[in-house]
């Protein structure tokens, strides 16, 4: 909901792989996903062409051409965002007067809203802004989110704008302002993280692996990222993307990452594993270190605390994202810095 302001607390989350150690203080959901704002492409990790099929017809040319206003802001990101909205409602209303498929509050509106027909050679121009006219709704949400990523990344320069971007568009840009990141509301940590997971059912890509059991399955899906860079608290769902810390420069996955994106993508959106292995290890179904099989989720203790994670594929080998200057690899079971360490197996169905 556009220019509102959540009102509870929680929490912050922790983010990142914690191959080098965890954090040594609570960070917010800032610190995944990527952005090349900078050299005026595309944001780096996050999809951008739009998957026609899943968004109403009429909407479509409209989706497109805000997906092309600024880096931060794609095609699949604005889809995503009007369906937690309004679900595709243009005359949606909520209790708190938020209007459209957008869902922008009257003053909000006010200055943002733009008479978006007769651009680009559509016909009819009305002159008229209207938060329940589609076209209008749709450009101005992309002009809006646009001016939000330029005002949160002066907030935290090394976050992903994206994510401020849509913290701010749900509590407001002065909360992400106060907290100077993402606001601990458990609305907006939710918001946030449901626009970026969903942007993989609207963007017009290489389809998920589907075929076989779900281990295969996880397999399959973490396989095509092989070769990939590895970057601390880089990365998610949606795929690939800038890290943090010494990651900072570096789109790709980190350990925690490279497995949520796996296990997600074979589950078709289902299971969302938390962020880090600390938390990996602790669901789905424990399995005895014996039974292991392919697609099951493997953790080691290697530093303390369950810092580190991989899939199995088979044959003593797993497939994981190692360490900062590496890429995601297949290591075996019995080489000898892996072999003695405590490990956890857990499997998801």
């Amino acid at each position: 909901m556009t220019g509102h302001t959540a009102q509870q607390r929680s929490t912050m989350l922790v983010t990142g792989c914690a191959v080098l150690g965890l954090l040594g203080s609570l960070v917010g959901l800032t610190v995944v996903g990527a952005v090349d704002q900078e050299q005026g492409s595309a944001p780096a990790g996050f999809a951008t062409t739009l998957d026609v099929r899943r968004v109403p017809p009429a909407f479509g040319p409209w989706i497109d051409r805000a997906g092309r206003q600024c880096a931060e802001v794609s095609a699949p990101l604005v889809a995503a965002q009007i369906q937690a909205e309004s679900n595709w409602n243009p005359t949606a209303v909520s209790p708190a007067r938020a209007q459209g498929l957008s869902q922008f509050i009257p003053g909000t509106w006010a200055t943002w809203g733009v008479d978006a027909a007769g651009k680009d050679g559509d016909p009819d121009p009305d002159g008229v802004a209207d938060p329940f006219t589609p076209g209008d709704a749709i450009m101005t949400q992309a002009r809006y989110d646009c001016w939000l990523a330029k005002k949160v990344k002066k907030v935290d320069a090394k976050g992903d704008p994206t994510r401020l971007m849509l913290a701010a568009y749900n509590a407001g840009p002065g909360a992400v302002e106060e907290f100077g990141g993402i606001p601990p509301y458990p609305e907006t940590q939710s918001y946030v993280t449901k626009i970026i997971t969903s942007m993989a059912d609207f963007t017009g890509s290489e389809p998920a692996e589907t075929g076989g059991t779900f281990g295969d399955r996880v397999v399959a899906n973490a396989k095509k990222w092989l070769g990939t860079p590895y970057s601390w608290g880089g990365g998610g769902p949606e795929g690939p993307g800038r890290g943090f810390a010494q990651g900072a420069s570096t789109v790709g996955f980190d350990c925690s990452s490279l497995v949520q994106y796996a296990v997600y993508h074979a589950s078709d959106g289902k299971v969302l594993l938390p962020r880090v292995s600390q938390l990996q290890v602790t669901v789905g179904e424990e399995v005895p270190p014996a039974e292991i099989r392919p697609g099951d989720v493997i953790g080691f203790n290697l530093n303390g605390s369950y810092d580190h994670i991989g899939i199995y594929i088979g044959h003593r080998q797993f497939l994981h994202a190692p360490k900062t200057g590496d890429v995601v690899k297949i290591s075996n079971l019995d080489e000898p810095y892996y072999a003695n360490k405590p490990q956890k197996v857990r499997r998801f169905r």
